[in-house]
């Protein structure tokens, strides 16, 4: 896509035009320009410069209206050279840490209510990608029984992720073996990759285990699978019908389309973890992806000390309100990343 700079007269008209489009969601007329306060020209050179925005590729007619719209070229100049940060907004996420003083320590309470906060905020839907498996590490393995051939095993993470798998076990195994069973595990496995932990499993602790829990062949095929890194992502979604509230989703196609992209988690999640570790903004058919292409993705990193371990995405539609979100996206990503720093860093 080529980008033509322009000139300080077009940049304020087109602002101004990118402004009310964001508001109101119809095509723009010189009219409604020229009776702004901070507009000195007539009509008729607003009508010249937006027929020149046109011709740049930065302004569309649509067939309904002789008013413009911005393209999708317009947004990608306008996040590009015309947005900026608002340190207003930045307090608004501040919450997350109040959460934190009220006792809410476990990941994905903090994760789920940074991405309700979000959607709250922006009116938007927010998609938190948590943690991939490979950077984090056990803390710890909980073992219960739930009848006599079936058990649960609860996997926690040094970020907090806390992980519930159920496997199948010999009727044989009582209440003691099975502590026995959690003790071997939890002092031979304690600190290792989630993505090592069946590579880890290796001959010595498996004699070992055989050696101390009664019928143990019988459950290792199950164990095996219980420590087995092919978990689906996590995700954490916020506002999932506040889209619905905006004009241009009040036809049912572009509903359905909205609410069948929510469903390919894995597709969604494969997306987020392309995304760079810096703030990123994709409009419109610049997503790759055909079912969020009538959309603005938003993306960023969070982290723990200097690791990724997952992305925050704001979806809403091309006619997002770019200056609010990004800077609440901004502040929400550089929050989480400082609340996981003081919560979990140390147990690395």
């Amino acid at each position: 896509m080529v980008i033509t700079l322009l000139t300080e007269r077009q940049i304020k008209i087109f602002h101004l035009i990118i402004d009310e489009f964001i508001k109101s969601a119809r095509p723009i007329g010189s009219r409604v320009i020229s009776e702004k306060e901070k507009v000195s020209v007539s009509p008729a050179t607003i009508r010249n410069v937006m027929a020149e925005l046109e011709k740049m590729g930065y302004l569309e007619k649509t067939h309904s209206s002789s008013g413009r719209i911005p393209s999708q070229k317009g947004y990608r100049y306008y996040v590009d050279h015309l947005v900026s940060l608002s340190e207003t907004d930045i307090d608004n996420v501040q919450v997350i840490k109040h959460l934190i003083q009220d006792g809410f320590y476990e990941f994905e309470k903090i994760v789920q209510m940074s991405a309700e906060i979000l959607s709250d905020l922006t009116n938007y839907t927010t998609i938190i990608l948590g943690p991939e498996v490979f950077e984090t590490r056990l803390k710890q393995i909980q073992i219960v029984k739930l009848s006599s051939r079936t058990a649960i095993a609860i996997l926690i993470t040094n970020t907090g992720l806390v992980e519930h798998r159920s496997f199948i076990i010999p009727e044989e195994i009582n209440s003691s073996e099975i502590e026995k069973l959690v003790n071997i595990l939890n002092d031979r496995l304690i600190d290792v990759p989630m993505v090592q932990l069946l590579e880890r499993l290796d001959e010595e602790i498996i004699s070992l285990l055989r050696n101390n829990i009664n019928m143990f062949d019988h459950m290792l095929d199950h164990l095996k699978e219980v420590l087995s890194d092919e978990q689906d992502a996590k995700l954490y979604i916020g506002g999932k019908t506040n889209l619905l509230t905006q004009p241009e989703f009040n036809d049912i196609e572009r509903i359905h389309s909205f609410y069948l992209m929510l469903e390919q988690e894995r597709e969604i999640a494969n997306i987020l973890k392309q995304a760079t570790d810096t703030l990123q903004v994709t409009i419109g058919y610049e997503n790759d992806y055909k079912l969020i292409q009538d959309f603005t993705l938003v993306t960023a990193p969070y982290r723990l000390g200097n690791e990724y371990i997952g992305t925050i995405a704001l979806i809403g539609p091309t006619r997002m309100q770019y200056q609010r979100s990004i800077t609440l996206l901004k502040a929400l990503s550089q929050e989480m990343t400082e609340v996981f720093h003081d919560l979990y860093l140390d147990k690395l």
